[in-house]
């Protein structure tokens, strides 16, 4: 396939089509802005040098003609831009705003890691996070404000204690998780891994056949910001609790590094009827203790109450 330089060079060739060459050559020079970068380096292009880059000319005007109406240019998501390059005129070609857009959004999607998480928490944001206007929740306006206060205070050189959000089924504990951490990525260009903690316990049992938990665990534990979804909805083994759980937040409290839960149970309810009695039944309110006490340190609880947002559908 020919290049607009070729192609143009070739029509100048041709006598029976000069006339409609010149033509098109005027309307090309007369583009503002060919004419501003004309202007712009008046000092340093001669007129042999308007001559020779004419189809250089040509391809910028073609091509921006074409992204105007829409069609499929050369370099699509790139516009041309006139340049010289060794004494010669030249086009380069840019990302739009468009693009760059599109990139910084992947960008953002990528800095959220999630693991077996809904598909919404994607577009989860503090601006949409639902408020009952006639039925508001103060519970719900101050997990908001918490949420806004942490994302403008976050520093990775200073702990700020991520929340403890506990509630009913559907009150929008997951969203706000999601939504904390595209506001984090967006705004502080900050990694956070989001997992489903009862389908993570699973993961990790299965590792162990090939043997590859210590390296799933490093991933996990080691992350900049850490949310663990809807804890206490399965019961767990003593290895889970001791040897999963209890090694990430071990390694995450010595490191303070901040560390977000959503749960059904209050933390309290989540350490007597939940991590203190194990799936044998066994009855360790130590064991418990222990892990209680690391997960208070990297979080402050929040209750969150309202109606069933799914319901609404």
């Amino acid at each position: 396939m020919k290049s607009l330089n070729e192609t143009l060079q070739g029509l100048m060739k041709n006598q029976n089509v000069a006339a409609s060459v010149d033509q098109l050559m005027k309307r090309v020079l007369a583009d503002p802005d060919v004419q501003a970068f004309l202007q712009d380096n008046q000092e340093r292009i001669s007129r042999e040098m308007v001559q020779s880059g004419q189809s250089k000319l040509y391809e910028f005007y073609h091509e921006k003609q074409l992204a105007k109406k829409g069609e499929t240019t050369v370099a699509p998501g790139y516009s041309p831009q006139l340049v010289l390059n060794s004494g010669q005129i030249d086009v380069t070609y840019v990302p739009t705003q468009q693009l760059l857009e599109k990139e910084r959004q992947r960008h953002i999607q990528r800095l959220v890691r999630s693991i077996n998480m809904p598909k919404f928490i994607q577009n989860a944001s503090l601006d949409n996070f639902y408020i009952d206007e006639q039925h508001q929740t103060a519970t719900r306006m101050a997990a908001l404000k918490a949420a806004i206060n942490f994302t403008d205070h976050y520093s990775a050189d200073h702990f700020i204690p991520g929340f403890y959000l506990y509630g009913n089924f559907g009150v929008g504990k997951t969203y706000l998780l999601g939504a904390i951490a595209n506001e984090l990525a967006k705004q502080k260009g900050v990694a956070t891994t989001m997992l489903h903690f009862p389908s993570f316990a699973v993961e990790m049992r299965n590792s162990i056949k090939k043997n590859n938990t210590s390296e799933k665990l490093e991933a996990v534990k080691k992350a900049p910001v850490l949310m663990l979804d809807d804890i206490g909805a399965d019961a767990m083994s003593k290895w889970v609790r001791d040897d999963v759980l209890g090694i990430i937040l071990e390694y995450r409290m010595q490191e303070e590094l901040p560390t977000f839960f959503s749960s059904n149970f209050s933390m309290d309810e989540l350490e007597k009827n939940h991590l203190a009695i194990d799936t044998q039944g066994d009855h360790e309110p130590l064991k418990a203790q222990r892990i209680m006490e690391r997960v208070k340190f990297l979080s402050r609880e929040l209750p969150m109450t309202g109606d069933n947002l799914r319901s609404k559908g």
